[in-house]
Parts: C-alpha cells; structure tokens; sequence
C-alpha cells in the first residue's frame, strides 16, 4: 500500500492514473450513447423507460456507478494536482519572448484549463438534471423519457448542452491522445488503428449526444413527425 501511494504521489503515476481512469470513463460513454439511441424510437419512450428502469434498479449496474464515480474524482483530482504542479513550475517570465512559440503553448494551455472546467461543470449540470431525479425520485415524477423530452424542449438547456459538447469532444481529442501515449500505445504499428477509434470517441460519441437535443427541439416545433 505505501508503494503504491508513493508511485502516485509521482508525476508519472499520476498521469497514469489520469490515463487508465479516462478511458474507463470513455468506455462508459460508450454504454451510455448506445443506451440513449433508445429515445429515437418511435414508441413513445417505451423501451428507453424500460432501460432506464433496469440501469437504476440492477445492483450491478449500480455497483459500477459507485466504480465510475471513484474513477471521475480520482480523474479530476489528479488533473488538478498534475495542473498545479506544472503551473508553480513554470518559469514566471522568458529571457527572450518568442510570440509563435509562447503564444501557441499558452493558447493551448488555456483552451484545455477552459475545456476542463467546462466539462466539470457540465457534467453538473447533467448529473442533477438527468441522474439525480432518476435515482432519487419525488412524487409523481416524470417517467424518464418524458422528462428527458421536457429537459431538451428548452432551447436554452439544449443550446448549452450542444455547446459544452464541443468542449467534451476537444477533451476527449486531447485525452486520448496523451492516455496513449501515457501508456506507451502509440507505437506506429497501431497508430491508424489508434486514431480510428479515437475519432469515434471525440468526434461520433458527442455528435450522436448532441443529436439527442436537436431531435427533441424539432419535435418541440414540429419539424419532424
């Protein structure tokens, strides 16, 4: 045990946690979209209910949700620290300012901090939008198509949902990429593999999420039958 708490306190074993954790997550998504495919069907929410129900009720399923939970606070914590860490070692100023090469570092820097917080921030707001009420029911609570189709039926909630999507997608983008690295898989024998399957996480998983809400809104106004 103490090993194992000495080589996380590293940097390494950090980032290694980060990566193995990330891509527990990002196979969550994966269950999570196929499950939400349901509420295209035409049967008035039949079938995404009796999912739902089952996903809310089997003790497995919720034995995994505590593991999922456990891998989203180590995630973010590990980040936070890894972030930190780097921040207090970098350099207060330059000798020389280079603006192509500080500018770039920094941009990207930024625009993964900003990314980062977006997506904790969103996942928030899900979280007490979708799961909470699901788990812990009031009174005559909405069935959970019904509630999903009322949730996405705001223009401003849905706006919000496609736009924090696109901060999800660059995350995952970003994730994938150093996870595998991390883990020492980006070897030029599986590269193409590697990148196929990356786009499939960062680009059709939050597509297909982001579908979800443009279906609703359409339905909302009439615009598909």
């Amino acid at each position: 045990m103490k090993t194992l708490l000495e080589f996380y306190r590293s940097s390494v074993g950090k980032k290694l946690i980060m990566s193995l954790s990330g891509l527990f997550l990002c196979l969550f998504l994966v269950v999570h979209v196929a499950g939400n495919l349901l509420l295209f069907r035409n049967d008035g929410g039949e079938l995404f209910d009796a999912y739902s129900d089952f996903m809310g009720s089997n003790p497995i399923i919720r034995t995994i949700e505590i593991l999922l939970f456990v891998a989203l606070f180590v995630h973010a914590v590990s980040a936070t620290i890894l972030w930190l860490k780097n921040r207090s070692s970098r350099p207060a100023g330059y000798e020389e300012y280079r603006l192509g090469d500080n500018v770039k570092l920094e941009s990207r820097t930024a625009m993964l901090t900003t990314g980062a917080l977006v997506v904790f921030f969103f996942l928030i707001i899900h979280l007490n939008t979708f799961w909470i009420p699901e788990r812990f029911p009031v009174e005559n609570h909405l069935s959970p198509y019904t509630h999903v189709m009322e949730r996405f039926s705001s223009p401003l909630y849905s706006g919000f949902y496609v736009f924090a999507l696109v901060f999800v997608a660059f995350h995952l983008k970003h994730g994938f990429q150093s996870a595998f690295q991390t883990l020492g898989l980006r070897h030029t024998k599986y590269i193409r593999l590697l990148e196929i399957i990356a786009v499939v996480f960062w680009l059709i998983i939050p597509l297909t999420f982001a579908a979800m809400p443009i279906y609703f809104l359409l339905l909302r106004y009439n615009c598909i039958g």
